[in-house]
């Protein structure tokens, strides 16, 4: 049965937030229909369910998503979106409510955690061509392609993300949390021998400490690591940082928080590119989270498809 596409179909991941966001959502519902949104909600029930969600919802016709959740949830229903063969991207409009203290995406937008604010920005409905990466890796040597709207990281990256996902299936969460899953892996993390190509050039071949590659600003719980991407440049934008003594790198922390780290770093380097390869030496000793995804395993292909989907976003926000 087909719905009138103009009517938004919204996600709501219950589990987002340690469970906040099923509590919440009684709240949330309430303020959309008080704010005279027309629309149709399902909760997700599983891992992966939201890209099942979004893939059937635009066969059905809807036209305007609405993600209430972490960066988790945006990421599953991009990769819905992007997988399905039904509509052409820049026909859908993707908005978000973010719950939580995380949801990395929102900080390059300066989105507000308040729920009647979000909706405020839905309804006046300021859209943006937003870039997504896409990004190939191999599963037992079989082909994957994984979407993102945000960031990827490997290294101390994705050690961090796995310890918060282990944290997470124990109900235990925060920002607070983050940061000492961040000091725990730190002390622990040992470096990769890593190359790195960018736009078939070798432009990387040592170890590194972490690698990120985004189409914004922040990853890894509010770590602005890419302090000058822009998500409508048609590039992505690198930061790599190399084999660097722990307790310097504790030192900085807080410059890593703002960004700044980029430049007072000597062991910190930032490249921008349109296709990159990541390698691990030895060969698949390197896993890949793309928001939250813990992907397995190198090499990593990165594309970047500009201009391929309509966010929501603050008219405030300027690029």
């Amino acid at each position: 049965m087909s719905v009138n596409n103009n009517r938004w179909f919204v996600i709501v991941n219950p589990k987002a937030s340690i469970g906040k966001c099923g509590k919440d959502w009684p709240e949330i519902q309430q303020i959309l229909t008080r704010e005279g949104f027309e629309f149709d909600y399902c909760l997700t029930a599983y891992p992966r369910h939201a890209i099942a969600l979004a893939k059937e919802g635009i066969e059905k016709g809807y036209r305007k998503i609405v993600s209430v959740g972490g960066d988790g949830t945006n990421n599953e229903i991009i990769n819905g979106i992007f997988s399905q063969q039904s509509v052409p991207t820049t026909e859908i409009t993707m908005g978000v409510i973010p719950v939580g203290t995380g949801n990395d995406w929102r900080r390059t937008f300066n989105f507000n955690i308040d729920y009647q604010e979000s909706v405020n920005i839905l309804k006046t409905g300021h859209t943006f061509l937003h870039d997504i990466g896409k990004v190939t890796y191999y599963n037992n040597g079989n082909p994957q392609v994984r979407y993102f709207l945000n960031a990827a990281g490997t290294g101390l990256n994705e050690s961090v993300c796995n310890r918060t996902n282990q944290l997470k299936s124990q109900g235990k969460g925060g920002s607070v949390r983050y940061m000492l899953s961040t000091a725990n892996c730190l002390f622990r993390f040992k470096c990769v021998h890593v190359q790195l190509d960018i736009d078939d050039q070798r432009v990387f071949d040592d170890e590194i400490l972490s690698l990120s590659v985004g189409n914004c600003k922040y990853n890894g719980g509010g770590m602005k690591m890419m302090p000058d991407a822009v998500p409508n440049d048609g590039l992505f934008d690198i930061t790599v940082v190399k084999k660097i003594g722990m307790v310097k790198f504790a030192a900085n922390i807080n410059n890593i928080y703002d960004g700044s780290f980029a430049e007072k770093l000597e062991e910190v380097t930032t490249y921008r590119g349109k296709k990159i390869r990541i390698v691990s030496i030895p060969a698949h000793q390197l896993l890949l989270e793309t928001e939250g995804e813990t992907l397995t395993n190198s090499p990593f292909d990165f594309e970047i498809l500009p201009s391929a989907i309509n966010m929501i976003i603050p008219h405030s926000s300027v690029f």
